[in-house]
């Protein structure tokens, strides 16, 4: 009955285009604002201004560093001999309990304090002792340099949802990532804070070791590596030298590619700050920054070579533009051995002061399992104690909930709504609803008005009108309904719509953005727009790089529904509810707590709370990151908001789900 409702679209408005296009737009906006900060720096003062606030802004968007003043706690596990060089097995602990793996090459004959490097592996499942990673570690220790080879969290032996007794992990690598990293975000983290961490702290074991000068200390990596790399550039003064692979871009050319972030490349706020990947690059100034590319990458070549060129001045500054290049090899998305060849004799002249020839024929890998750091292979279930991401996010959610229970509840309370009204208002652009009819219908007694406004300039939302055709030309009382899908999913949801007319009330199925017939364009048919890294979670990555979410954005169109009920002349202004279902019904929620003229809502198989969320360590990623407002737990849960709607007089909660 209600399936020509459900799949028809709106005349007179590109409406797919139209999130894709404001999204990009806004981005640009934001990129502008980093242009012309960049170029109005002339001398070498305003560019260590420029350095400073860059190591202050991801510092603040990743949620700010956990304490390096704990002890480290190495320990050496064993050796390996290899040709010319051997290699410890290392792991000590960034944070209390937080064990790291790492493989420690150091040259034979070393009697002095030399140049050392940081690899910083990609996404490989084995990390530091797969053969990609080896090979690049072989390149640079035959030239002579020390190289601690670092597993990321979720890799090597850090599995952090490894099961001792089956020896399995359910999720590794980019999926524990992005497990983990989600969970990060409500907290107003993200998973680079960890991932960063790691290696200022990798940074301080090496500044220990006698066969390292602590002056002549490099980072390289690839892909995820390249990002890790990035991260310690901005942040760690003491990196003597750099070479990122596989991630140097900017915003610009990252959108053109279509893609989604991976969970450590999530810096919420960081294009608000009017920052970019030209950044990177510029707070390492003057020091040698080799940036490492392949032609055919996913990451657009024309995305380093702009940021190169862009940057060349800063270096110039100093009389130093030689130590700022970029080496490119024509291949696929992968630490190439043209790029390990690259990176050695780059080190090696800046760190060693000298120049090097690699030949292929000193390359003799090593069987991995030889490199592993634990007799397991897995620090979870062998070191006592030991902590995963996971555990860290459940710790970090205690400490929030303890300052939060610390305030008295009307503190409380007016602090949440203050930084709920700033997130949900901040940065959007009024304009007139300019309401209009965009066809209608009859199902059974009901009469059915379609109706497309302005939710901002540039963005149009949609929403179904269904009242009992008896009561025309009456104003009648509304409940507006959000839930997953919109009016995509009319008959799901068939017996509240009619129950809500029968009753005498207008029922307005709303569609936010990105939602029912305003879902942006397939690339093709068989695209899941709501999967991990599909289209929306794409346009919610960026939303949050500036500083926005689709949660915040979708609860502001919920404010301008109850605002276009309020101009109706249908409707009695003096009765709007709201009605949510599903995980969108965070929407119908956090609206009522800041629009007076909401008098009540009820939500239906809703999530009870985002700390239990967090909580669990397998949930559906589908379509999770819609309903995060990064740092909503620094001030508030979802039993909060109930407790405050409900001491209102607004809220019904049939039943709750997590």
């Amino acid at each position: 009955m209600y399936e020509k409702l459900e799949n028809v679209g709106i005349a007179h408005f590109d409406v797919k285009s139209q999130l894709p296009r404001w999204v990009y737009e806004s981005a640009m906006r934001a990129a502008e604002k980093g242009v012309e900060a960049r170029s109005a720096i002339t001398n070498k003062t305003e560019l260590k201004l420029r350095q400073q606030d860059i190591r202050i802004g991801i510092e603040r968007c990743i949620g700010g560093m956990p304490p390096s003043d704990t002890p480290l706690n190495p320990k050496i596990t064993g050796t390996v001999i290899g040709n010319g060089f051997r290699v410890e097995k290392i792991i000590f602990e960034p944070r209390p309990h937080v064990y790291a793996t790492a493989n420690l090459y150091i040259p034979d004959g070393v009697t002095d304090p030399r140049g050392a490097v940081l690899l910083l592996c990609g996404h490989r499942e084995q990390a530091k002792h797969c053969d990609e990673y080896q090979t690049v570690c072989h390149y640079m220790v035959h030239a002579g340099l020390v190289v601690m080879s670092l597993d990321p969290v979720g890799q090597g032996e850090r599995f952090g949802f490894y099961d001792p007794e089956t020896k399995l992990a359910p999720m590794t690598s980019v999926t524990e990532h992005e497990n983990v990293g989600r969970q990060c975000m409500p907290l107003g983290d993200s998973l680079a804070r960890y991932m960063l961490h790691d290696a200022v702290r990798a940074i301080d074991y090496l500044c220990t070791r006698p066969e390292v000068d602590p002056n002549r200390i490099g980072v390289t990596g690839h892909s995820g590596g390249g990002t890790q790399t990035s991260l310690v550039m901005m942040y760690d003064h003491r990196i003597a030298a750099a070479a990122p692979g596989g991630f140097i871009m900017n915003r610009h050319y990252f959108l053109l590619t279509g893609k989604a972030q991976d969970a450590e490349q999530k810096w919420p706020g960081f294009s608000a700050l009017g920052f970019d990947h030209e950044d990177i690059v510029l707070a390492m100034a003057p020091k040698p920054v080799r940036i490492l590319a392949t032609t055919y990458d996913s990451v657009p070549i024309e995305g380093p070579r702009h940021t190169v060129a862009i940057n060349r001045r800063f270096w110039e500054m100093y009389g130093r533009s030689e130590d700022l290049d970029i080496f490119e090899d024509e291949n696929v998305h992968r630490f190439t051995i043209p790029l390990a060849r690259a990176a050695a004799q780059f080190f090696s002249k800046h760190l060693l002061g000298r120049t090097v020839e690699n030949s292929t024929e000193d390359i003799k890998l090593i069987p991995s399992q030889q490199l592993w750091c634990t007799q397991s292979g897995q620090v979870i279930g062998e070191l006592t104690h030991a902590q995963s991401t996971h555990g860290e996010n459940i710790g970090r959610l205690a400490i929030f909930e303890r300052s939060r229970e610390a305030l008295k509840e009307d503190e409380r309370k007016k602090q949440a709504i203050e930084w709920l009204r700033k997130r949900v208002f901040s940065g959007r652009e009024q304009c007139e609803l300019n309401p209009r009819p965009s066809g209608g219908g009859e199902v059974a007694n009901m009469w059915i008005i379609r109706k497309i406004w302005w939710s901002q300039t540039g963005l149009l939302n949609h929403g179904l009108q269904f009242f009992d055709s008896k009561l025309a030309g009456t104003k009648l009382p509304v409940t507006i309904a959000i839930w997953d899908g919109g009016s995509s999913q009319l008959q799901t949801h068939a017996k509240w719509i009619e129950q809500t007319t029968a009753s005498g009330r207008l029922a307005m199925v709303l569609n936010p953005t990105g939602i029912g017939p305003l879902l942006p364009h397939l690339n093709s048919p068989t695209d899941k727009p709501f999967k991990r890294f599909g289209m929306m979670d794409r346009y919610t990555d960026e939303l949050m790089w500036l500083g926005d979410s689709m949660a915040a954005l979708r609860t502001y169109d919920v404010l301008r529904a109850v605002e276009l009920a309020c101009e109706s002349t249908n409707i009695d202004p003096s009765d709007i509810r709201l009605y949510g279902n599903g995980r969108y019904a965070i929407y119908a929620g956090l609206a009522a707590l800041l629009d007076e003229r909401i008098r009540h809502v009820s939500m239906e198989n809703r999530m009870s709370s985002i700390s239990d969320w967090i909580k669990e360590p397998f949930y559906d990623e589908t379509d999770s990151l819609s309903f995060i407002l990064p740092g909503m737990l620094r001030y508030f849960d979802l039993s909060d908001m109930d407790n405050w709607l409900n001491k209102e007089g607004k809220l019904t909660i049939p039943e709750l789900k997590v």
